[in-house]
């Protein structure tokens, strides 16, 4: 039995009338056979809408297999997009933080070299105070001396010292 052929059902095999003849078939047997057969017309017609009706599921099945197929080939693309985003902001960000670092180490070690020319410029004029100073203090001794030797002089002259 095809769809676009000869279309029988159960009822139809039931219901069927035979004309009667004089050497016809036997109507016990003819009547067995028509029953069995619509029987099994009628159990092949259960199975076939069985089979129609999972059939009909495992398409809806495979649908939806499909469309979560779809989804997740979206989000895996959607996933490896934001990986690829996320990695190229973490390097900006990275790039951005080192050049910061940098101008900051640059700037702290323009201030250090700053900070040391002060430091050796008070360093010499401290050197060059402490040298105006041991002379200063060379001449203030030597001219205390000359005036130790010029009493020690005179004490031995007898003469009375002439203070400056």
């Amino acid at each position: 039995m095809t769809d676009s052929g000869f279309h029988i059902t159960p009822v139809d095999i039931r219901s069927q009338e035979f004309h009667r003849t004089l050497r016809g078939y036997d109507p016990a047997g003819v009547e067995d056979f028509r029953t069995r057969v619509a029987e099994e017309v009628e159990r092949l017609l259960r199975e076939r809408a069985v089979l129609e009706e999972r059939l009909q599921s495992f398409r809806e099945q495979l649908k939806a297999f499909r469309e979560r197929e779809k989804a997740l080939n979206e989000a895996l693309i959607a996933a490896q997009q934001l990986r690829a985003e996320t990695e190229e902001a973490a390097r900006r960000e990275a790039e951005l933080v080192l050049r910061e670092a940098r101008a900051e180490a640059d700037r702290i070690l323009s201030e250090a070299r700053a900070a040391e020319q002060a430091v050796r410029r008070d360093i010499e004029a401290a050197q060059r105070h402490f040298t105006a100073y041991l002379a200063s203090f060379r001449t203030l001794l030597e001219r205390y001396l000359s005036e130790v030797d010029a009493l020690e002089a005179h004490s031995r002259d007898g003469s009375p010292p002439k203070l400056p």
